[in-house]
């Protein structure tokens, strides 16, 4: 299994990794920490061509420029477990780079419904799989004395490949196409 990402920049993943641990110290979760690097997923899926899948994103990531991309707010995917999260808003940027990664990768591997454009929802994950419905209301309680304006410093690829529980970096691209 593999996660084709965009990993934030040191500052941005170091706040990001502040409120997780925040998160971890107050109410004990932690899965979240299963990817170390705080990133945001343009696909999850699997392939048995990963050579191909690294020449392909090396190609979208030499052609592509790098962008801003701006958070506001928090979110939740509702459920046994549900996901809180920091919503990345879409622009016509972000939107372009989502659209190269689903079209170049798409003779090598499949996209889950989740990935489709119309579909999906980039974000920042700070809680996911150990939460619970009645640890929510807490949670965002918590969360609530912050706002999450950030402005995201769009500039890589990042490959990340399934390991055990953890998701670690396989190779990274940086975006290097001119505006």
């Amino acid at each position: 299994m593999f996660a084709i990402t965009s990993l934030l920049n040191p500052r941005n993943a170091n706040r990001i990794n502040r409120i997780v641990k925040g998160l971890e110290t107050k109410f004990g979760l932690d899965d979240v920490q299963d990817t170390p690097d705080p990133h945001l997923t343009y696909l999850l899926t699997g392939t048995r061509r990963l050579a191909d899948l690294k020449a392909v994103l090396r190609e979208v990531a030499g052609t592509t420029p790098p962008f801003s991309a701006y958070t506001t707010g928090l979110g939740v995917f509702p459920g046994d477990n549900p996901v809180i999260y920091i919503p990345v808003l879409r622009s016509n940027d972000l939107n372009l780079l989502h659209q190269r990664v689903l079209d170049v990768t798409a003779p090598l591997c499949r996209a889950g419904s989740y990935y489709s454009p119309d579909r999906w929802l980039p974000h920042l994950s700070l809680a996911l799989h150990d939460t619970t419905p009645d640890l929510l209301g807490p949670v965002l309680s918590h969360l609530n004395q912050e706002t999450y304006n950030l402005r995201l410093n769009v500039n890589n690829l990042a490959l990340l490949r399934k390991k055990g529980d953890l998701f670690v970096r396989e190779e990274l691209f940086e975006l290097t196409g001119k505006p």
